[in-house]
C-alpha cells in the first residue's frame, strides 16, 4: 500500500492511496479463510468447501469489503501516524471507478481539511469581573404580588354583567356534530376561563360578552389533525347554559397564600422567593461574565480556521436569523440565505472560540456524565407533555442530536474550569444594573 501527498496547503491537505492488486487478493484470501469453517455448501461438509468455489460464491462481496476496509486501515493509520485531525469527514474518491476491475491496482484520493493547532493560553493570566446582586425586599414583595396574581381567584360580576376576556364563566354544554350528540361532548358546571385556549379554537371567543343564565349557541369546526379522527375537521354546535360570571381578582397575600405554594406560612414563602431570586441573579451574572471570557479569549488566540467549518457555520447562523425575520415560514423549501460578511465574522468566532474550548477541555479531561445528559433530556422533554417517553426513545437512536444536547454542558463546564484558574474579582451592583448587563448581551 502506498500513500503519497499531494497537496500540502494552509490545512487543506491531500494524499493518493494506492491498493496492488496483490494485497487485494491476500486479503480477500484471508476473509475468505476466516468465514471458511461456518460455510456450508451441498456436496461438501461443513469447512470443507474449496476455495475457488467460496472465491465464486462469495468472492464480490468480500472483495467490496477488503477494499473498504483496506481504504479505512489506510486512513486511519495515516492519521494515526502524521497526527493530523480532520475537521470533517474527508473526502474519498475512487479513481477511474467505473471502469476498475478484478485485478487492477485500486486508487484512490482523499481530501480534507486539518484542524489547526491551537495555541496554549495562560488561564491563570485571565482577570474576569463576577456580579453580585442580592434580591432586597422591594424585589420580593414584587415577586409576592406576581405569584398572587397567578394564584388569582374569582368573584361573582354584579348580575347581568357582560363577560370578559379573562373572566371565568361557569357552565353546562352540550355539543352535536350533523344534529347528533357525541362522547365527550358534555358537561357540567364547567369552569372556563376565557382566554385560556383550553377549547377548541373560536370557543371562547363566542362566550365573550355573555351573561349569567344566558343560553348561548356556539358554532366551532374541530381542528383536521384532532385526536379524536371522527370529529376531525367536523363542525359542532355547542349549546352552553350560562350559570356564573366571574371576575378575576389576585389572591390576597396571606399564611394561606404561602400554603398554596408548598410554604409553611408567610415568612416561608418570602425566603423561598428571596432564594429563587438571587439563584436567577447568579445565573445572569454568570451568563455576563461568560460573555466577557469568551470576548477576552477572542482577542488573545488567533489560528487558522478551517474554511468548510466556518462556511458550515456562516450558513447555518444566516438560516436560523432568516427563519427569525420569517416566522410565518415553517419549512426549508425556500431560496439559500446567503451569509453577509457579519454572518461570516460572527461564524469565525464561533468556530475559533468552539475548537478553542473543546482543546482546553480535552486537555483538563472535562467529561459529560451520563447523569448530566439525563437531566439535559428531562428538561428538554418537558417541552412535549405527554410525548416524554418518545422523546427520550428519539434521543437515545439519534446519535446527531445527543451531540446537540452534550455540546452546550460540555462547553459550561470548560468555562467553569477556566473561571477555577482565573482571576475572578466580585463587584455588587443592583438588580436594575444587572438587567442593563442582561440586555446589553441581547443587544448585540
Amino acid at each position: 500500500m502506498q500513500v503519497t501527498e499531494t497537496l500540502n496547503e494552509g490545512l487543506k491537505r491531500g494524499y493518493s492511496i494506492t491498493i496492488t492488486a496483490a494485497e487485494l487478493e491476500t486479503k480477500v484470501n484471508e476473509k475468505l479463510e476466516e468465514a471458511r469453517p461456518e460455510v456450508e455448501m451441498k456436496g461438501f461438509r461443513k469447512g470443507k468447501v474449496p476455495m475457488p468455489l467460496l472465491k465464486k460464491q462469495f468472492g464480490q462481496r468480500i472483495l467490496g469489503e477488503a477494499m473498504q476496509e483496506a481504504v479505512d486501515g489506510a486512513m486511519s493509520e495515516h492519521f494515526e501516524t502524521s497526527g493530523d485531525r480532520p475537521a470533517l469527514q474527508p473526502e474519498v474518491v475512487m479513481v477511474d471507478g467505473e471502469t476498475w476491475k478484478e485485478g487492477d491496482d485500486v486508487n484512490v484520493t482523499m481530501s480534507y481539511e486539518a484542524l489547526p493547532e491551537i495555541p496554549e493560553v495562560d488561564l491563570a493570566k485571565i482577570e474576569l469581573e463576577r456580579l453580585v446582586a442580592k434580591a432586597d425586599d422591594a424585589s420580593v414583595e414584587e415577586a409576592l404580588a406576581n405569584l398572587a396574581e397567578t394564584a388569582q381567584d374569582f368573584k361573582d360580576r354584579k348580575k347581568g354583567s357582560k363577560a370578559k376576556d379573562g373572566d371565568q364563566v361557569t357552565m353546562d354544554f352540550l355539543g352535536k356534530v350533523d344534529g347528533e350528540a357525541f362522547d365527550g361532548g358534555a358537561g357540567e358546571d364547567y369552569p372556563l376561563v376565557l382566554g385560556s385556549n383550553s377549547f377548541i379554537p373560536g370557543f371562547e371567543d363566542q362566550l365573550v360578552g355573555v351573561k349569567a343564565e344566558e343560553v348561548k349557541d356556539v358554532t366551532v369546526t374541530f381542528p383536521e389533525p384532532y385526536q379524536a379522527e371522527h370529529l376531525a375537521g367536523k363542525e359542532a354546535v355547542f349549546t352552553c347554559t350560562i350559570k356564573a360570571v366571574k371576575e378575576p381578582v389576585a389572591a390576597e397575600v396571606n399564611d394561606e397564600l404561602a400554603t398554596k405554594f408548598g410554604a409553611e406560612d408567610l415568612n416561608a414563602l418570602k425566603e423561598q422567593i428571596k432564594e429563587r431570586l438571587e439563584a436567577e441573579y447568579v445565573g445572569a451574572a454568570r451568563a455576563v461574565m461568560k460573555r466577557g471570557l469568551l470576548d477576552q479569549l477572542d482577542d488573545i488566540v488567533s489560528f487558522d480556521l478551517p474554511p468548510s467549518l466556518v462556511t458550515a457555520e456562516a450558513d447555518q447562523i444566516a438560516h436560523q436569523l432568516w427563519h427569525e425575520e420569517n416566522p410565518e415560514v415553517e419549512g426549508h423549501d425556500h431560496d439559500k440565505v446567503e451569509p453577509t460578511d457579519e454572518h461570516n465574522s460572527l461564524a469565525e468566532r464561533r468556530v475559533r472560540l468552539g475548537l478553542l474550548l473543546a482543546e482546553l477541555g480535552q486537555k483538563a479531561e472535562v467529561q459529560v456524565t451520563d447523569a448530566e445528559m439525563t437531566q439535559a433530556m428531562m428538561n428538554q422533554a418537558r417541552q412535549y407533555p405527554g410525548q416524554e417517553r418518545e422523546f427520550f426513545e428519539f434521543v437515545q437512536q439519534n446519535q446527531q442530536m445527543q451531540q446537540q444536547m452534550r455540546a452546550p454542558i460540555f462547553e459550561d463546564k470548560v468555562v467553569d474550569y477556566i473561571v477555577e484558574l482565573a482571576k475572578v474579582t466580585d463587584k455588587e451592583i443592583s438588580k436594575d444594573d444587572l438587567q442593563k448587563a442582561v440586555e446589553a448581551l441581547e443587544d448585540e
